[in-house]
């Protein structure tokens, strides 16, 4: 669903000159499995997303998303994917069915499906009671079950999160953790997000990718990673890759 072919990302500052937000990544996501991007913040995950979302044009390298290049065809990648980030904006003056509504029409989507969408997606994410409300008056847990509505109404093939559950209390976020899963169990959904909260990636991830200053330190499965650092848990296995 996802191959990386040394995508990388550079920024030019003033004072510090280039700097190097992703290094060269080589990675692969196979369809069907949730895939977890671990590392703290400024590790150069959310450049990573935003790079396989086509928000940011890689500085070098590119990658494909469901066979289509990042580079040269950003448009087939966008209506393939559901793209979520913890500082993605709704408009606070639109209620929150009108947001989907919205996005419905922008993903192509006739009415008769939006408003067939608009009924799933608040029986699952339990909209009801605010539906008619205006996004300014919601709160973030309300926002962002809203967000993730508008990101997936066309019933993406891939999903990327970018931290997800940020901000949320533990329920709202137990929520979110158990709609993913179902995503992958009842769909057969591709879910690719990122987190630094050890114990999400350890309870969803099929596979996980530490990444450290914009750099993959280990890849594979949580005993793989655990075999590969010869620690006992993901805790001690990511303080191993991320202070040495």
């Amino acid at each position: 669903m996802i191959q990386t072919e040394n995508l990388t990302k550079f920024f030019e500052d003033r004072k510090r000159g280039k700097i190097t937000a992703v290094n060269h990544i080589n990675l692969k996501v196979k369809e069907g499995e949730i895939f977890g991007m671990l590392g703290t913040n400024g590790a150069g995950k959310t450049t990573t997303l935003r790079m396989l979302a086509t928000i940011l044009s890689p500085s070098e390298g590119t990658a494909k998303v469901a066979g289509y290049d990042i580079v040269t065809q950003p448009s087939e990648v966008r209506e393939t994917i559901g793209y979520l980030s913890g500082d993605t904006n709704l408009y606070v003056r639109l209620t929150a069915k009108e947001i989907i509504r919205y996005y419905g029409g922008l993903g192509g989507l006739d009415k008769q499906t939006i408003a067939r969408r608009v009924e799933e997606l608040t029986e699952l994410f339990g909209l009801g009671e605010f539906l008619d409300t205006k996004i300014g008056k919601l709160s973030t847990g309300q926002r962002q079950r809203v967000s993730i509505s508008r990101a997936i109404v066309h019933e993406p093939q891939l999903m990327i999160f970018d931290e997800p559950t940020s901000g949320l209390d533990p329920v709202q976020a137990r929520h979110i953790i158990d709609f993913i899963r179902d995503c992958r169990k009842k769909n057969g959904h591709t879910i690719l997000f990122s987190t630094h909260y050890l114990r999400e990636a350890e309870t969803l991830c099929d596979r996980i990718a530490i990444i450290h200053d914009g750099e993959i330190k280990a890849l594979g499965t949580l005993n793989e990673i655990l075999a590969e650092t010869g620690t006992e848990d993901l805790e001690a296995a990511f303080f191993h890759l991320t202070t040495r």
